[in-house]
């Protein structure tokens, strides 16, 4: 059974209440009944970073697929708690159409226990994300997020199994302020200050045998200053587990800090880990984890599941014939045109960016994309999502990374160099204007560029929209790769364009507007 217990008080005294009414140190519940000697196990599965993953693609992840291997361990194990380290929002088209509805439906249909906020879901109003609360029948738990003299969730969660009980805390970088729009009304706290007030709590009053912390924090500093899990680790004794979300890290096996263990399933519900307490005399004796790919291979679909997604994905395949915008006249592509030069579409597709990244709060500069990654022209007249799609196949996640002026400086003479006809050839925003003139040998030079009207200033940071691929250096581009601040939005290509379409005041012309000139160069 689950008991909920929350101290109510100030954060410099002692805790915010949570919507119950508060305990103390001698209210606390007496230490769980176990037999002496005796080894009791507890199974914990979890994900992070689920990220509207609702179906399986190509026989990877998917919700069914997940409820399928959920179902084997429990069958097989008596103690299994299941939970989420953050981010079920922000990704599939399926997931953002209906405000994550069918993920929150599958996770209650899983069993999941408790889920900790990611800074994706606090992509929408406050009020989405109070309706995905009420729709859930698992808690979500966070330490460091309050509205009012009340947290958003709960600080905490306790759970009584036979022989032992666990606490288990949530926390959400941050960061969130920086790289989301979250509501005015919350405040955040330090994540590692919110823990180390409630371990104890956890310990010495709850009389926990097992504490542990989804931790929305990130295996990678993004930034300076960020609070990771490895940090929180090795301030705060008295943890018996952190599991991690927000960088995608895959592990292979835990990452002891402090004594404490590490683990994190990287992405989009592609793993989940699994991991095993040994608990005797109310101490952890031993502690095995491992992560598990989920594949339809492995674990055929559930029925049930799929029974429960399949009229949200009725209902978005018919979506795809949705006009969502109108044409004056074909957006060409040709024979791959945008390996050459400016085009509309590239325009088109790289303003849809840099509108998204400032409409959600963010800083921006301009965007940049690869040629490449655009493959086939739009219609004239009725555009519709699949046509868009179509444009924009491949499934490229959108990052914001912030260079210094140098770097930028680097990477457009990059850019300049670049052969014609090749899928690294930039498309920009309207935010970035240069010129490449070509020698006879098809070697180009950069000149005139200007970021938003003036010359690029070496010692500013600029921060840059683009693509997962080239984020990552794909293409030649490794001058991405030396961001200070990375933060990955977690949204399609596709699915911005789409949104930004609909913006537009329609008919939409394919015009470009010179931001990129070229001097002696080819055509196909």
């Amino acid at each position: 059974m689950k008991r909920l217990s929350i101290i109510a008080a100030v954060l410099t005294a002692a805790v915010f209440a949570a919507g119950c009414a508060s305990s103390s140190t001698a209210a606390a519940a007496d230490a769980p009944v176990r037999e002496a000697g005796k080894a009791y196990t507890l199974t914990v599965l979890h994900t992070n970073d689920h990220h509207g993953t609702t179906l399986s693609k190509e026989g990877i992840a998917g919700l069914a697929e997940r409820a399928a291997f959920v179902k084997q361990v429990r069958a097989e194990n008596e103690n299994v708690l299941v939970v989420d380290a953050g981010d079920i929002n922000t990704g599939s088209a399926l997931s953002n159409m209906f405000h994550a509805e069918p993920d929150i439906a599958g996770y209650n249909l899983i069993g999941y226990d408790a889920v900790t906020f990611g800074n994706h879901e606090f992509d929408g109003d406050l009020s989405v994300l109070q309706q995905q609360m009420e729709q859930s029948d698992f808690d979500w738990v966070c330490a460091n997020i309050t509205r009012g003299q009340s947290y958003l969730g709960k600080p905490y969660i306790v759970k009584d199994y036979d022989g032992f009980r666990v606490g288990i805390i949530g926390l959400t970088t941050l960061r969130t302020t920086v790289i989301a729009s979250p509501d005015e009304s919350l405040t955040f706290t330090d994540e590692i200050e919110a823990a180390a007030m409630f371990v104890p709590i956890l310990r010495e009053q709850e009389l926990c045998d097992i504490v542990i912390v989804l931790a929305h924090l990130g295996s990678v500093e993004e930034a300076e200053g960020q609070n990771t899990s490895q940090k929180l680790a090795a301030a705060v004794p008295g943890i018996d587990l952190i599991i991690d979300g927000h960088s995608h890290t895959k592990f292979e096996e835990p990452l002891y800090i402090n004594g404490t263990p590490i683990v994190s399933a990287n992405e989009w519900g592609k793993y989940v880990g699994e991991g095993r307490f040994t608990i005797v005399d109310g101490q952890v004796a031993d502690f095995t984890w491992q992560p598990v790919e989920i594949t339809s291979e492995s674990f055929p679909p559930d029925a049930e599941m799929t029974a429960l997604l399949q009229p949200y994905a009725d209902e978005a395949n018919a979506s795809l014939k949705q006009v969502v915008m109108q044409t004056g006249a074909e957006f060409e592509f040709g024979d791959r045109l945008s390996r050459y030069r400016e085009i509309a579409l590239g325009d088109l597709t790289c303003d849809a960016q840099v509108w998204y990244v400032r409409s959600h709060g963010m800083e921006a500069d301009f965007a940049l994309t690869n040629g490449g990654n655009i493959r086939a022209a739009l219609p004239a007249g009725d555009v519709t999502k699949e046509d868009i799609m179509t444009v924009l196949p491949f499934e490229n996640y959108i990052y914001v990374v912030a260079l210094s002026g140098q770097d930028v400086l680097d990477l457009f003479n990059f850019i300049a160099s670049v052969p014609q006809g090749a899928g690294g050839f930039a498309q920009v925003s309207k935010e970035a204007r240069y010129t490449i003139t070509y020698d006879a040998d098809g070697t180009g030079t950069l000149s005139d560029l200007t970021i938003n009207g003036e010359p690029v200033d070496p010692a500013r940071t600029y921060r840059i929209v683009t693509n997962d691929y080239l984020a990552g250096g794909g293409d030649g581009y490794t001058a991405l790769t030396r961001s200070v601040d990375t933060f990955n939005t977690s949204m399609l290509l596709s699915d911005i364009v789409i949104e930004y379409a609909q913006t537009l005041a329609q008919p939409v012309m394919p015009e470009t507007d010179g931001r990129i000139t070229i001097v002696g160069g080819a055509e196909p």
